[in-house]
């Protein structure tokens, strides 16, 4: 692959997972940090029937998927780190599934009418995160 290509590859999966990052880490620090009383007044109506343990698992997702997104891909640029693209790759891949996960679980809910923009956009974005890390050829070559 045409190494400027490859850099602009690079630098365009990693935009986007800094886009994803900013996110769902605000997500995922609202849903760690926060009781049923926080989520009833964001309108989190899935929140009052489910448990504070996977309300907490899912934030630790979301968190951890916003740091691996970011953190990975660029680790993977530096000499001999090259073995990180693939943490990047699953990062954006599983901020994917969790955006599949709540448009199923809003769409049972009734509430995709409410969400679907939402849940769509950033399902989208995880998409284009996890092809365009994917298509990175590591080691890049200057």
């Amino acid at each position: 692959m045409n190494p400027v290509l490859n850099i602009i590859i690079a630098a365009a999966g990693i935009a986007a997972g800094v886009f994803l990052a900013r996110i769902f880490w605000k997500a995922g620090n609202f849903k760690r940090t926060g009781d049923k009383a926080a989520f009833a007044a964001a309108q989190f109506g899935w929140a009052e029937k489910t448990p504070m343990g996977v309300i907490r698992l899912i934030a630790w997702l979301e968190i951890l998927g916003a740091i691996g997104v970011v953190v990975a891909p660029i680790v993977a640029l530096i000499p001999g780190f090259a073995w990180a693209q693939p943490f990047g790759v699953a990062a954006a891949a599983g901020l994917a599934l969790t955006m599949i996960v709540a448009a199923i679980m809003h769409g049972v809910r009734g509430e995709l009418k409410y969400t679907a923009k939402n849940n769509f956009s950033l399902l989208a974005f995880a998409v284009v995160a996890t092809v365009l890390n994917a298509l990175v050829v590591l080691p890049l070559q200057f």
